[in-house]
């Protein structure tokens, strides 16, 4: 059975097997959470980012796709790089992209599953500089976490929120999901 934790934190001191980089497609490295990944992992990730893009993604890496590297520096084995995307802004397009930002999810889950981890960190996907509403992430990502199948998930998931504000909404949306959370 999975466990899912909330924590208020830096992601990049986390402790586990594999962490989530909310990246952008290039790969190359960005601001916020994917920038304190490639910073303090160190320059073997951006070299294996590099030879990604010079191999097997040309193009950079499609919204709601994943793909691992070494960790570097990190406190952890894998880096998991997905992009979620763009908060388009309430309408008809905004299931569209939610159903990319499940992907996210489910992708960068079931490829830490895949490689073995037992332990992922995850960001909070497209809710900083992507603009996504923070109650709508929240749910998107428990959801996704608590919807896969058992051999598709790490056995510990641990959602590392950015400020305590995220951190509560991510609480108030496993309530509202009925989603048992141990809160960190």
């Amino acid at each position: 059975m999975t466990r899912i934790e909330l924590v208020t934190g830096d992601i990049t001191a986390e402790r586990v097997d594999a962490i989530v980089n909310a990246a952008n497609s290039s790969l190359l490295g960005g601001g916020g959470v994917d920038g304190a990944i490639h910073r303090v992992g160190g320059p073997t990730i951006l070299a294996e980012c590099r030879e990604l893009r010079a191999t097997t993604l040309p193009d950079g890496l499609p919204v709601g796709e994943a793909v691992a590297t070494g960790a570097g520096r990190l406190h952890a084995r894998w880096v998991v790089h997905t992009v979620g995307p763009v908060w388009p802004g309430p309408g008809a397009e905004a299931e569209a992209r939610r159903e990319l930002l499940r992907a996210a999810y489910r992708n960068s889950l079931g490829l830490a599953a895949r490689l073995g981890a037992t332990s992922v960190a995850l960001p909070a996907v497209s809710a900083g500089i992507y603009g996504w509403p923070a109650d709508d992430a929240a749910v998107v990502a428990l959801a996704a976490a608590s919807a896969a199948a058992p051999e598709a998930v790490p056995v510990s998931v641990r959602f590392v929120l950015f400020s305590s504000r995220m951190h509560d909404e991510f609480r108030a949306a496993a309530d509202r999901l009925g989603i048992a959370v141990d809160l960190g």
